[in-house]
């Protein structure tokens, strides 16, 4: 499982790959683009965001239901 993370909290919910966890991010309006495999990338996620892979033995937490992610970045 993959999730987003600002710092180290995780936020939104975890998927099966980190190809999804992306697409998330990029529907949110997180990112600008997806990173290519054969392209060298500078910072696609704003600072502090990443995204990491998560065991499926840690606890998780559903977000807030009021919690968006942000659609721009400033």
């Amino acid at each position: 499982m993959y999730a987003l993370f600002e710092g180290n909290k995780q936020i939104g919910n975890p998927f099966p790959t980190e190809k999804e966890v992306w697409e998330a991010a990029l529907i949110e309006g997180l990112v600008t683009d997806v990173p290519i495999a054969d392209e060298e990338g500078g910072h696609i996620l704003p600072a502090g965001y990443h995204v990491e892979r998560i065991e499926e033995t840690e606890e998780t937490f559903a977000p807030r239901p009021d919690w968006k992610l942000p659609r721009e970045i400033s």
